[in-house]
């Protein structure tokens, strides 16, 4: 029996402001609220709220046979509780439904994973946790920014005790395999893998309105027809894209609500389900590794990193970010650690791009990848020189490890400490029991005996 994995991730970017080179040393705000409060407002308006509304009245009407999964990050999250409470009190209608999970991927949607593996789970772990506080599940299932993926990274991932990851199903990876089956990492077979059929989620996020598409127009019928008519041995249709797909591109105007809503019915007719990941990672068996050596994404034709990181400009700023990492992570300045999270968003970088994708780019701010480049540069130039205040630059990279290292060491003994304390603990709750019932079991036998010698020497008396 097939089943349909369906996937949806929030995140919205945070616009930085214009920032010349003499506001370095003098002006350490580096954001544009108020054109994130009106994007995100917008956003929410025309896409989430209609969308997570759409996917709650299905849950509710199709009563436990539609499931769905959600990723946030970290920093549209934020965006949501300051300027669009509303979605926030939605997902908690959705996940209160039973019929969704929650996902876990970077705070920052930024491409940690490819620089510094320290950074990366604290990223990660960052998010963890606040998906845990938020929904009170916690995360068993990973998703990368832009569905980055390789063996590497797939092997971090398993050992931060995540089951499953979700990646994009490219060609170039897969060859003759299809993304129908359930694989499992070449680095680490524990942790199993979920390719996106591009196709079948393009199809919904980027062709559903053209009228010049050959299938144009598309119906639920249709389009659960064409998985119905797959294979008969292969297992589970990943569909995976962005919520503002729905009401952004491709607008309410063109029915993609009434589309998406009809598709459990349709499903049904033809005997396909709907899970989650975690559901599928449990109910099916991994049919081969999936080998993937150098990293890829969803995005663009090569679905590889070269939007972020294909020319000079865009590998300069990465590794100037990145250079002062393992100083950020050491900082407990609440501040900057913020504005890290910020300015490691992919988005910057994706506006650097120099590729000819054919498909128009919205740089916001910027007229040009030069523009987003010279910009970038100015607030990472503030943005390092307050880290070096904090830790200096002629502190060499020895000293610096080796207190990271002590750091790590006293960190790794807290929380060792922390064990034999709870275990303690635990042996006394234990114990106290047994010494309260203690004292009532031997005052029970020394009265009785005491009692009948008495008896007797009276007896003897009134003999």
């Amino acid at each position: 029996m097939k089943t349909i994995c369906l996937y949806f991730e929030i995140h919205q970017i945070i616009h930085l402001k214009r920032y010349r080179c003499f506001d370095i040393g003098r002006d350490h705000y580096y954001f544009d609220d108020y054109e994130n409060e009106r994007s995100i407002t917008d956003i929410a308006e025309r896409s989430y709220i209609p969308a997570l509304t759409t996917l709650i009245q299905m849950a509710e009407a199709n009563k436990g046979a539609f499931k769905v999964a959600l990723s946030l990050s970290g920093v549209g999250l934020e965006q949501l509780e300051m300027y669009a409470p509303s979605v926030i009190e939605l997902l908690h209608q959705l996940n209160d439904t039973g019929c969704c999970e929650f996902l876990c991927e970077p705070y920052s949607h930024g491409l940690s994973s490819l620089a510094n593996e320290e950074c990366f789970r604290e990223d990660v772990e960052r998010m963890r946790l606040k998906v845990k506080q938020m929904f009170g599940k916690t995360p068993k299932v990973f998703r990368n920014s832009s569905l980055i993926y390789s063996n590497e990274i797939g092997a971090m991932v398993a050992d931060m005790g995540f089951k499953g990851i979700l990646t994009e199903g490219a060609k170039h990876v897969l060859g003759w395999k299809s993304p129908h089956y359930l694989y499992h990492c070449a680095g680490n077979p524990n942790l199993k893998v979920l390719l996106r059929d591009f196709k079948l989620s393009d199809d919904i996020s980027l062709r559903f309105n053209n009228s010049e598409w050959n299938e144009y127009p598309l119906f639920a019928d249709k389009y659960i027809g064409w998985i119905a008519d797959m294979p008969e041995e292969e297992q589970v249709i990943n569909i995976f894209m962005e919520l503002s797909a729905l009401g952004i591109a491709q607008p309410l105007s063109s029915n993609i609500l009434e589309f998406l809503r009809a598709l459990p019915a349709c499903a049904k007719e033809k005997g396909i389900t709907f899970s989650t990941p975690s559901e599928v990672i449990s109910k099916l068996k991994s049919v081969d590794q999936v080998d993937v050596p150098y990293p890829m994404s969803w995005v663009d034709e090569e679905r590889d990193i070269s939007c972020w990181l294909g020319n000079v400009m865009q590998r300069e700023a990465f590794d100037k970010l990145y250079s002062v990492a393992e100083r950020v992570h050491l900082c407990t300045d609440r501040r900057i650690k913020q504005d890290w999270s910020y300015m490691q968003a992919s988005n910057n970088f994706r506006f650097m791009t120099t590729k000819n994708t054919g498909i128009q780019l919205n740089r916001g701010i910027y007229d040009s990848p030069f523009d987003a480049f010279t910009n970038y540069m100015n607030i990472l130039g503030d943005f390092i020189s307050r880290v070096n205040s904090l830790y200096p630059v002629d502190m060499d990279n020895e000293e610096l490890n080796s207190l990271l290292t002590t750091i790590k060491n006293q960190g790794e003994e807290i929380v060792v400490l922390n064990k034999e304390l709870e275990k303690l603990q635990e042996k006394l709750e234990k114990l106290q029991p047994k010494e309260e019932k203690k004292p009532a079991k031997k005052a029970a036998p020394k009265k009785e005996p005491a009692k009948k010698p008495a008896a007797k020497k009276t007896t003897k008396k009134a003999e």
